[in-house]
């Protein structure tokens, strides 16, 4: 038997027994079960930061479904300002009213857009070769245009340009934050906020206590005049009213302020979550074996609640988090 079959065959076998052992979350005790579901009319087949697709077609929102529907060619990217925007692999890009969907603007950008915003007559894309551009609406003309590196392989978790008082936040694929000036169509600064060779996009942008609050795939950026960086896996990320909160791929839900300095944290060995919702005086936090884990957000008490979900895709909705083809709902 030739020697190099036998170290496949060995190497196969290893693989088999890493898998078959793989160790998964187990909770010590379980509070009963969770008794509050909705059924969905279609399962989620794609999902952007802030919307997802369904299998007719239909455009899921964090506050529910909308009445419109995207072409069968055409990927969801986002809703903002009014706008559902989807875009086919080749740069068609289509605008579709969330309150009347036959009205659209529609642009041939010729290039893969990875995300794309609206703001009153400006559009704002990142493309696929992390190119940003800013548009004019109505005339369809370019207005800036810059390249900003390139990535050879991105998380899921592309974020969507953010408007804010005369500026645009452009989130890239190679893990940087640009601020371009809507007014003199100029970029005003380039923030790094990690430098990895792969999975390096920014999964997720937000404005949080007058402060730029970035992240990738292994870093969080807390950006003002001056830039903190904190090394964490991130699986998900909630906004409280002080405080953030995210989920890490080793088990970890931590609490942080805005600057990111650890108020509080707790560990669940080997859990992988799904979604992440903070509302009251709790955390919810949606696990993949089927668990919903419920955290104290002052004193991270907790207690965990068996769920029935299924395998799929999940998005992550305002008091509610959607898997597959069903509602769990936080009442």
């Amino acid at each position: 038997m030739p020697k190099y079959f036998i170290v496949l065959v060995t190497l196969l076998a290893l693989f088999l027994s890493a898998c078959s052992t793989k160790e998964v979350y187990k909770p010590k005790k379980i509070s009963g079960k969770w008794r509050a579901y909705a059924p969905m009319e279609s399962e989620i087949v794609d999902r952007s930061s802030n919307v997802a697709l369904l299998e007719n077609h239909k455009v899921l929102t964090k506050n529910g479904e909308l009445n419109v529907t995207i072409a069968k060619n055409q990927r969801i990217l986002s809703l903002s300002d009014g706008w559902v925007l989807s875009s086919s692999i080749d740069g068609n890009l289509t605008l579709t009213s969330e309150n009347n969907s036959s009205l659209k603007e529609m642009f041939q950008l010729k290039n893969t857009i990875a995300s794309a915003s609206v703001k009153g007559d400006m559009l704002a894309v990142l493309f696929a070769n992390d190119t940003i551009a800013l548009y004019d609406i109505p005339s369809k003309s370019l207005l800036f245009k810059a390249q900003s590196g390139s990535s050879i392989a991105s998380d899921m978790r592309i974020v969507n340009p953010y408007f804010m008082r005369g500026l645009v936040i452009f989130a890239t694929l190679d893990g940087k934050v640009i601020i371009v000036s809507t007014q003199m169509k100029k970029e005003l600064r380039t923030v790094l906020v990690s430098s990895a060779d792969y999975f390096n996009n920014i999964i997720d942008l937000n404005l949080f206590d007058n402060k730029i609050i970035a992240s990738t795939d292994t870093k969080m950026l807390s950006l003002t005049k001056k830039e903190i960086r904190q090394k964490y896996e991130i699986r998900n990320i909630a906004y409280g009213k002080k405080d953030i909160f995210i989920t890490t791929k080793q088990g970890e839900v931590i609490a942080l302020t805005p600057d990111l300095q650890v108020i509080s944290k707790i560990k669940f060995p080997f859990a992988h979550f799904l979604g992440l919702i903070e509302k009251g005086e709790n955390l919810y936090v949606l696990e993949k074996e089927g668990y919903l884990i419920i955290i104290n957000k002052k004193t991270f008490d907790y207690k965990v609640k068996k769920v029935d979900i299924d395998d799929g895709f999940v998005f992550t909705g305002k008091n509610l988090f959607y898997v597959d083809d069903k509602e769990v709902l936080i009442p």
